[in-house]
């Protein structure tokens, strides 16, 4: 595989968990009575309480500055919890960022397989990993493309190969489709719900978008204007797999409306 040199300097991120060891049987991800505070006194998040199965896919909804990210941030130890209890099943979550992250000097091939790399994985054992990746993400004939050479679309798929290669049985995503068109971002929404159904790996999908948060999760946690609260946990009573045709339907208008209704109480 190309690209092996010139890699950037990386600081790895301070283990907050002992991962797997206090998670109980069948949670991925669990909050208790989590908050945050930064240094200049303002408060992201207060009391914090839910949990991510195993196997799960829960969005989160909020108004802008409800502390969203900082929670996703939190879940992947890049920063820590001011109180409150974050326990984490995995070592090493997949993390899909808002902007794809991509390395310019780098082919696709060189960007998918940059995790594996970083954490020592054998040349012949990542050729096998990126490959794999790089079919999931449905990017195959685009391996020696450069992230210059790519949609808006086509990058965030990139970085959706990249977090593949660690075969992540939890996954969080930061709002990655909040900068694409409505159309890319359906087509990116179906790719999320395909790989779903063939890795069945956790999910915690943070999303400005009600429509988006109820046709790809089975859970909905809502959130309060800053500091963040959880203001209600709403049910999706829909199956997987699911098609966008879902999104018409009177029952997904019906669960829609239930989740923009608790977010207007966040401004209440």
């Amino acid at each position: 595989m190309a690209d092996d040199s010139e890699l950037p300097a990386v600081r790895q991120p301070v283990a907050r968990h002992d991962p797997g060891a206090l998670a109980p049987a069948g949670i991925a991800l669990a909050f208790t009575g989590v908050g945050k505070v930064f240094p200049d006194g303002t408060e992201a998040l207060r009391d914090i309480s839910f949990t991510v199965g195993e196997g799960e896919f829960v969005a989160v909804v909020g108004p802008s500055g409800s502390g969203k990210s900082t929670l996703l941030r939190i879940a992947s130890a890049l920063t820590e919890p001011s109180y409150g209890t974050v326990v984490v099943s995995t070592a090493v979550p997949g993390y899909v960022f808002q902007d794809p992250t991509l390395l310019p000097w780098r082919s696709v091939e060189g960007n998918v397989g940059l995790l594996a790399q970083l954490d020592g994985v054998p040349r012949p054992e990542r050729r096998r990993l990126v490959a794999e990746a790089i079919s999931l993400a449905g990017l195959t004939g685009f391996e020696r493309h450069r992230p210059r050479a790519l949609s808006g679309g086509m990058r965030m798929r990139v970085s959706l190969a990249r977090a593949l290669t660690v075969r992540p049985s939890l996954f969080l995503f930061d709002e990655p489709f909040g900068a694409l068109d409505e159309i890319t971002r359906q087509r990116l929404g179906q790719e999320v719900l395909r790989l779903y159904g063939q890795e069945r790996f956790a999910g915690l999908f943070v999303t400005h978008s009600v429509v988006e948060s109820v046709w790809l999760a089975s859970r909905v946690v809502v959130l309060s204007t800053r500091p963040g609260r959880v203001l209600a946990e709403i049910d999706v009573p829909f199956d997987y797999p699911r098609q966008v045709e879902l999104r018409f339907d009177a029952a997904f208008g019906r669960t829609a409306r239930t989740v923009s209704e608790a977010l207007r109480e966040s401004f209440a």
